[in-house]
C-alpha cells in the first residue's frame, strides 16, 4: 500500500495529490463564478422586473431541478455548438472547442450558482426594511446604505449557507471525472485501474476530499465568527 501511494514514478502519490491540486482550482473557480451568478440571479429576483424574475426563477428551478451530472453532460456535449453558434452571430466561422478544464469550471458554477442565488436573496429579505428606511432618512446614500448596512449584514447572514454551498460545489468536481479532466476521482479511477487496487485509492481520495472539507469548514467557521463578532455581548469593566 506504501509503494502504491509513493510519491515518484514507482507510486501514485504525487498523481493523486496533483488531481486534489486540481480539484481546489476547479473548485475555487467554479465558486467564484458561482458567487457572480448568484448575486445577478438574486438581484433578479428581487427586482421589480417580471422578466427578470421569470428568467432568474427559471434558472434557479432548472439548475436545482434537475440532476449535477445531467447539467455537466449537457455542458460537455453542448456547450462547443452554444459558442460557435454566438461565435457565428459575431462573423466567425472557424471551429471552437472548448477544453474540460472549461466545461468543467463553467458546469459547476452554473450548478453553484443556483444554489448561491437563494441563500443570497434569503439573507438580503432577512434584512429589516426600517434599517434600510432609518440609513434613507439619514441622508444616506444608496451606495452607503449598500456598503454601512446591507452588505455586512447580507453577508453574516448568507456565510453559513454559503459555506455549504463550497462544500457542495468542491465536492460536485468529483463529477467532471466524466469529462476525462484529470482531478482528484479521475486520478483515482485512473490508478486503480491500473493496479487493480481500487479500495485503497478510492480510500485515498475520500480522505484528501475529507482533508479539504474540513479545512474549508473551519475557515468558513473562523469568517462567520468576524463576521458576527460586532453581535457579541460585550464584557463589563471589572467582570
Amino acid at each position: 500500500m506504501i509503494d502504491l501511494l509513493a510519491v515518484g514514478p514507482e507510486g501514485w502519490g504525487d498523481e493523486m495529490l496533483r488531481g486534489a491540486a486540481m480539484t481546489v482550482v476547479v473548485a475555487v473557480l467554479a465558486y467564484g463564478l458561482g458567487l457572480v451568478v448568484g448575486t445577478g440571479a438574486a438581484a433578479a429576483k428581487l427586482s421589480g422586473s417580471f422578466i427578470l424574475r421569470s428568467i432568474a426563477g427559471a434558472y434557479t428551478t432548472v439548475i436545482r431541478g434537475v440532476p449535477e451530472l445531467l447539467v455537466i453532460y449537457l455542458f460537455f456535449f453542448g456547450s462547443g455548438g452554444a459558442v460557435m453558434w454566438v461565435a457565428r452571430q459575431f462573423g466567425y466561422t472557424g471551429y471552437i472547442e472548448l477544453d474540460a478544464f472549461t466545461i468543467g469550471v463553467l458546469a459547476v458554477g452554473i450548478i453553484s450558482g443556483a444554489y448561491s442565488t437563494e441563500v443570497i436573496r434569503g439573507a438580503f429579505q432577512t434584512i429589516p426594511a426600517g434599517q434600510i428606511e432609518a440609513g434613507r432618512a439619514a441622508g444616506m446614500s444608496g451606495w452607503l446604505i449598500f456598503r454601512r448596512i446591507t452588505f455586512p449584514q447580507m453577508l453574516r447572514l448568507a456565510l453559513p449557507g454559503l459555506g455549504n454551498v463550497w462544500q457542495l460545489t468542491l465536492k460536485d468536481t468529483a463529477l467532471i471525472s466524466v469529462t476525462a479532466l484529470a482531478e482528484l476521482m479521475r486520478m483515482a479511477s485512473v490508478a486503480a485501474g491500473s493496479t487493480r487496487e481500487p479500495f485503497i485509492f478510492y480510500v485515498t481520495a475520500a480522505a484528501l476530499y475529507l482533508a479539504m472539507t474540513t479545512v474549508s469548514q473551519t475557515g468558513f467557521q473562523w469568517a462567520e465568527r468576524r463576521a458576527g463578532r460586532s453581535l457579541q455581548p460585550v464584557k463589563a469593566a471589572g467582570a
